[in-house]
């Protein structure tokens, strides 16, 4: 999302980022046209109060008629519930608009956020995410809604009481539009100001935002180290500086209000002088410079009203510039223009084909060289290794989350890079390491495997994962609550539910990153029977730091540094004595120790 400084300079000198939001607009053209209707003649009818009010003190006054007197208070009553009408409708009409403007830029950015590769995440925090979501949004909204139709009003006003002004008295007016730049000059080069003061302001917020979602999401993890005071100083010191930020976007407007009525009002003073001179010297007539005294206000209130909405557009400005900035990033797995198709249907045959690759946050760290192996139809193949071997980095890239430097990854004999990502997913079951349990019942969370699938589908995936048992036993059963990230249930039980999800799946490629690693020895072994049944018939890829989890892997790929060192099965791994004999010695030695010293 980085831009260069220049065109960053560039957007902060206007309100160009706004002009995002049109498409948006054009949806709707029976609310921007029913805005702009309403607003128009609440404009035109604010506009002829003046002229009634010349009328009554030149004519009905001056006659002591008390019937015109009369009539003219009627007809003031009408404009009344006339621009009480259309400012009711415009009310209606621009804040429909804006609520639907949001939900729609809300669903195209959060939509287009999910299709971005996680090579996107892995600089930028969620937190920061959901307060552009948010925050922004919410910024848009006020001037979608609000803002822009005073904007579009005062200018209507303001043009129409200046148009007013010259027809009522030329010589008042040249002075009043002589007085025109001095003020509005120094208002858009404050408005500058303010829309750079309030992008600083949404970033230290957003930053806020995104610290507070990380803690909140590991509050367990927080409370049992005990940092409690250290967070909150930590998210006291993040709010410190985004109101330090508001507050010197805050002081800009604040100026910039001051600047813009003082200097519209003393005009208008300066006219009412001038003009009672006239009036003194029987050049106009009271009625006459009443009148124009009305428009020159009316013209002054909407120009001091426009600096108030020049800053809140800017602040909008900025708020659309952060969402444009989501909007317009584009994910690094592209499909091609001419994706090729996977066969039908798939055989389930993986191949690497002398595969390079460094993560994109860490380009100077590769992560694996020159990588080749196959699996074949059917084939179990376990992959080991020590921490940052490279292991999970072949999930990822069988994925596609990620495209290698060099190299092809291969599904059936077609590079996946030349594939549509989301068609060759669909055809891959994955049990993640690090599990994901969603603030939904049990039944919403093994269902996300294949959204729409059955009742009974879902049953048997349960039963099938062993995870049924526990199901059972819960207060709903299957509709019973997890709460977030699944806290209410037991690692085990989370892991089960995550099987289940992929069992039913029901793909001809299996990934199981460490699937069994957070069950105790019981629960291991009844998932381990259901897994052995799931590998039937399946390509399985099984990523592995306990080693007791692939004794029965038809071949073992020893991973380190991300090379193959090592290729075969337990037994003649054991019997080469090279790295997965090491690492075989230390596990099963170390877990024997650990035996004799709880027996002991």
């Amino acid at each position: 999302m980085a831009q260069s400084p220049d065109e960053t300079e560039k957007r902060r000198r206007s309100l160009r980022p706004l002009a995002t939001l049109f498409p948006y607009l054009k949806r709707y053209p029976r609310l921007v046209a029913g805005a702009v209707v309403f607003l128009v003649l609440a404009a035109a009818t604010t506009l002829t109060l003046p002229l009634a009010v010349r009328r009554m003190v030149d004519h009905g006054f001056s006659g002591a008629d008390s019937v015109f007197i009369a009539n003219y208070f009627t007809m003031l009553i009408v404009i009344a519930a006339v621009l009480a009408l259309a400012s009711a409708c415009r009310y209606y009409f621009v804040i429909s608009l804006g609520e639907r403007v949001v939900a729609d830029l809300r669903r195209d950015v959060f939509t287009h956020v999910t299709t971005l590769s996680p090579g996107f995440f892995d600089t930028v925090q969620s937190g920061e995410i959901v307060s552009r979501l948010t925050a922004d949004t919410t910024q848009i909204k006020s001037a979608v809604g609000a803002t822009a139709s005073l904007a579009l009003r005062n200018t209507i006003l303001g043009v129409g009481a200046l148009g007013m002004m010259v027809v009522t008295s030329p010589k008042l007016s040249l002075l009043v539009i002589g007085a025109i730049p001095v003020i509005v000059v120094p208002i858009v080069a404050f408005g500058r100001a303010v829309r750079r003061k309030s992008r600083a302001a949404q970033d230290m917020l957003a930053e806020a935002t995104a610290f507070a979602s990380e803690q909140i999401g590991a509050v367990r993890t927080l409370q049992a180290f005990t940092n409690e005071n250290h967070v909150a100083r930590k998210f006291a010191a993040a709010v410190e500086n985004a109101f330090r930020a508001a507050q010197s976007s805050i002081f800009a407007r604040s100026f910039l209000t001051f600047f813009a009525i003082f200097m519209v009002f003393s005009s208008v003073v300066a006219v009412l002088w001038m003009g009672s001179r006239d009036v003194l010297e029987g050049t106009i007539s009271p009625g006459t410079l009443g009148q124009f005294l009305l428009y020159s206000v009316f013209a002054a209130g909407a120009l001091g009203a426009l600096s108030e909405v020049w800053g809140e557009l800017s602040q909008a400005a900025g708020a659309a510039e952060r969402l444009t900035e989501l909007l317009v990033e584009e994910s690094s797995i592209r499909t091609p223009a001419s994706p090729l198709a996977l066969p039908e249907p798939i055989r389930g045959q993986v191949t690497f084909d002398t595969v390079a690759f460094a993560y994109p946050s860490r380009p100077e760290q590769s992560a694996l060289h020159g990588l080749s192996f196959e699996v074949s139809p059917g084939e179990t193949v376990a992959i080991v290794g020590p921490s940052g071997a490279g292991k999970s980095t072949i999930i990822s890239l069988l994925l596609r989350f990620y495209d290698p430097q060099q190299g092809a990854v291969l599904i059936d004999g077609v590079d996946l890079a030349r594939t549509d990502a989301r068609t060759a997913r669909r055809h891959i079951a994955l049990v993640p390491q690090d599990l994901t349990i969603f603030a939904a019942s049990v039944r919403d969370n093994i269902a996300f495997g294949r959204p729409g699938a059955s009742e009974p589908d879902i049953l048997a995936a349960a039963r099938d994962a062993h995870a049924d048992e526990f199901i059972g036993k819960l207060e709903k059963g299957y509709d019973t609550p997890v709460g977030e990230r699944g806290v209410t249930l037991s690692g085990g039980q989370r892991q089960r539910v995550a099987i289940a999800r992929a069992i039913l799946r029901d793909a001809p490629i299996l990934l199981l990153d460490e699937a069994t690693s957070a069950l105790d020895a019981e629960s291991e072994t009844l998932v381990q029977e259901a897994l052995e049944r799931l590998m039937e018939g399946r390509t399985t890829i099984v990523i592995a730091h306990r080693l007791a989890t692939v004794l029965k892997a038809d071949r073992i790929l020893v991973i380190d540094e991300g090379r193959i060192v090592e290729e075969g099965t337990h037994a003649s791994l054991v019997a080469l004595d090279g790295v997965y004999a090491r690492l075989a010695r230390l596990q099963f030695e170390t877990g024997a120790g650990a035996l004799r010293r709880a027996a002991e």
